[in-house]
């Protein structure tokens, strides 16, 4: 049922508790780095971590429209703090997107420091550094272990790690950033979308001469699964790129993985970790991909034509109310976390069936989506 000016009833509601378990939280986590919630409470990571910027996302979110100084002062903090992985350098992969677009991109869009725009684009430059010019594509990982190579290694994640060079780009005036992105971007349309608009999550190329080799299942169930965050991860990558470039190939491809992701859910419209497991395989659901892929439909509403755009609003809005009612920790005051039954890496035993920071994060800028009138990071 909707609201006043069309908005469903239950999204303030949502909105304000998410405010409030946010303000409680921070008392704790302060500074910090969160990633899975162990027994009620955020573990917190080192700064290098991939998840280091959903923290600071969330909180530049809430203090936006609240105004409260304490959460500015602490997602500085934590951006303060990865200048020491920054300065590092070694220890930057692919996901400098994730980490310095929901901290000094949102800075520099709610703030205007020039210490943060100075910083996005230093990051920028460190993830523009990645990208293998024969394959076409921005490597993903640095070696794991001593004598590991991976630097043919290109992961679907890394769609939603384009708009800190399309924002780049804008603001720095050098169009060799876009030019890199839409590059990555059309190696992920030739070799990582399906027909049916299911993902590989990870795809292996030789390094040398940029042929496609290998593909591999990684955090999903097996190479030829559909592990459910990777689809999510390219549903929303897809459209924001189709909403930075006016490419019309994006959007279509976008629109397929939209509709393999919406026919794959069950009647609560949470899925389950992968689409394509077989019935002995536990079926945990991960309401990380639901909150991100609900945030990327809401926007593949607005850049589609008016006949279609219903159909993923619907599906968005369906997504988060589910989110909202059947899996918030509004009531448990000794969860930090905002949504529970979160998995992070089921092939590897890790965060299973628990609130995730990245899952907080998306449902919380779903929710600012419903809502209208907030900054969106990745735009």
């Amino acid at each position: 049922m909707a609201g006043s000016a069309g908005k469903p009833e239950w999204l303030e509601q949502a909105w304000q508790r998410t405010v409030s378990k946010t303000m409680r939280s921070s008392a704790r986590i302060g500074g910090g780095f969160p990633h899975a919630s162990v027994n009620g409470r955020y573990v917190l990571e080192a700064p290098h971590w991939w998840t280091a910027g959903f923290w600071p996302g969330l909180l530049w979110l809430v203090y936006e429209e609240s105004g409260r100084e304490e959460l500015r002062e602490l997602a500085e903090i934590c951006e303060n703090r990865l200048d020491e992985v920054l300065h590092e350098y070694s220890r930057t992969d692919h996901d400098l997107g994730f980490m310095w677009t929901l901290t000094s991109v949102a800075s520099y869009k709610l703030t205007q420091s020039e210490k943060s725009r100075r910083r996005a684009l230093q990051a920028a430059n460190y993830l523009a550094a990645r990208f293998n010019l024969k394959g076409r594509f921005i490597r993903a990982w640095n070696p794991w272990q001593e004598g590991e190579d991976n630097s043919g290694i290109a992961i679907i994640d890394c769609c939603m790690n384009m708009p800190l060079l399309y924002w780049a780009a804008g603001t720095s005036g050098d169009p060799r950033y876009r030019h890199i992105a839409e590059a990555h971007m059309e190696t992920v349309l030739a070799h990582f979308i399906r027909p049916d608009g299911s993902v590989y999550h990870i795809v292996k190329f030789d390094p040398v001469t940029g042929e496609c080799t290998d593909r591999l299942g990684g955090q999903g169930y097996a190479p030829e699964s559909a592990w459910s965050r990777g689809t999510a991860w390219a549903l929303y990558g897809l459209a924001l790129t189709s909403h930075h470039t006016g490419d019309r190939r994006y959007l279509d491809a976008a629109k397929r993985v939209a509709h393999y992701f919406i026919t794959q859910l069950p009647d609560d419209y949470v899925p389950y970790w992968d689409f394509r497991t077989p019935p002995e395989v536990a079926k945990y659901r991960d309401s990380s991909a639901g909150a991100c892929a609900a945030s990327g439909l809401l926007l593949l509403a607005e850049l589609a034509g008016e006949l279609e755009a219903g159909v993923y609003r619907r599906a968005g809005e369906r997504m988060l109310e589910s989110l909202y009612k059947h899996y918030g920790a509004w009531d448990d005051p000794e969860e930090e976390g905002l949504i529970l039954h979160g998995t992070s890496h089921y092939p590897e035993g890790k965060h299973i069936d628990v609130p995730l920071i990245y899952g907080d994060y998306f449902f919380a800028e779903g929710l600012a989506r419903l809502r209208g009138g907030h900054r969106i990071f990745w735009e």
